[in-house]
């Protein structure tokens, strides 16, 4: 009891020093581990209820870590959950007046949040899926991608279970930005341009006009950079016959998506200068293992399948040197028709790749192929037949 007074009155006081010579690792108190549990969590609540102490002692020397260690000595229970109030307030000031997101993620991420309804830590779905949408865009704000991937993966599992969703359309619109900006620091585009373009066709009423084109353009974004496949082309489909694409040609960022996009979807040729002043982020202009960028592989690869619809073959240097910017042709090609985005194959010895069907050599042998296999049944039936 003598400890909580000393608590008290150095919170009335804001006496930061007494504070620290009672919580820090130097105070040496005569306490068991269950009344230390107990003076920190009592302090918590001091601090939390006192009008005016939280702002002094956020920038007082020493305080935060006097709060650290407190947070991670507490009692099962702490009266009217005030552990998870501090943490709100310190996340706040980490945010607003630190710039510290990855520090504010931390902290907010141990909040105690419950289930059961008589629990004081008890939070509705739509409370519990705020929190860790807060926490994921902090992460990405420090392009944590792996615990903001973590933060958003948890708010999908309680989205679901929120009630009334319309009277929380703001928030699962947040969580649905989100999951997309997520997927795209983690590079996969394909299922990030769905996603911001799906948010894009969101009602103006929810987001703002501005927004709303900024996310069709982050949709494209995403559209060129994925590699090819059947669904990244009906993903530049649904783009290319998008009423708003044109506009993006006003925004600086996206000035060229709208001509990238139609030349994708059509499969031409996209030459160097259509790249001109293509902007991306940091995780977008990312090197493969490949040593090519993103960019130049999703481009490569495009500009394959543009070849295979003008050429039935063509010598792999006249490939590179002419459509590929130098970029060998070779290893790529056989890899996409391995995974079957090209049809075609490779004559190593000539140098060449074949477009579409088989040469006419292969095709001539399956066929022979064919008619032994069916020779060989008939000859089968007939002896059969005589035996009988």
């Amino acid at each position: 009891e003598s400890y909580q007074n000393r608590v008290d009155e150095a919170v009335l006081s804001q006496d930061w020093n007494s504070l620290s010579s009672i919580f820090s690792h130097g105070g040496n108190l005569p306490l068991g581990q269950g009344e230390q549990r107990a003076l920190c969590g009592h302090f918590i609540k001091r601090a939390v209820t006192n009008d005016g102490f939280l702002p002094g002692a956020f920038d007082a020397p020493g305080m935060m870590n006097i709060f650290s260690i407190c947070l991670s000595n507490l009692p099962t229970v702490v009266e009217n959950a005030a552990d998870s109030t501090l943490r709100q307030q310190l996340f706040d000031h980490l945010v607003n007046q630190k710039d510290d997101y990855s520090g504010a993620a931390r902290i907010l991420g141990a909040i105690r949040m419950e289930t059961e309804t008589n629990s004081v830590y008890y939070k509705e779905p739509a409370e519990m899926c705020d929190v860790y949408v807060k926490i994921a865009e902090c992460f990405l704000e420090e392009d944590e991608t792996v615990e903001a991937d973590s933060a958003v993966t948890k708010a999908g599992t309680v989205v679901e279970q929120i009630t009334e969703p319309d009277q929380h359309m703001a928030l699962i619109l947040r969580y649905k930005s989100t999951y997309a900006r997520v997927l795209d620091a983690n590079r996969k585009f394909l299922q990030a341009a769905s996603r911001y373009h799906d948010l894009s066709c969101s009602s103006a009423s929810l987001i703002d006009a501005d927004d709303l084109l900024q996310l069709l353009g982050r949709a494209a974004t995403c559209a060129i950079l994925a590699s090819s496949s059947s669904q990244k082309q009906r993903v530049l489909g649904a783009l290319a016959k998008d009423e708003r694409l044109p506009k993006l040609s006003s925004l600086p960022s996206f000035r060229n998506h709208a001509m990238l996009v139609k030349k994708l979807y059509n499969c031409q040729v996209v030459s160097p200068n259509d790249l001109e002043h293509l902007s991306l982020a940091t995780h977008q202009q990312a090197i493969r293992g490949d040593g090519l960028t993103i960019l130049q592989r999703a481009i490569v690869e495009h500009n394959m399948i543009a070849v295979s619809r003008l050429y039935r073959s063509i010598y792999l240097k006249e490939l590179q040197d002419k459509f590929l910017g130098g970029v060998p042709a070779e290893k790529i090609a056989a890899t996409m028709i391995m995974d079957g985005s090209l049809q075609g194959e490779i004559d190593q010895v000539d140098g060449v790749l074949y477009f579409g069907k088989k040469k006419e050599e292969d095709i001539w042998n399956k066929g022979i192929t064919s008619f032994c296999l069916e020779l060989n049944q008939a000859s089968d039936a007939i002896k059969v037949a005589t035996i009988e």
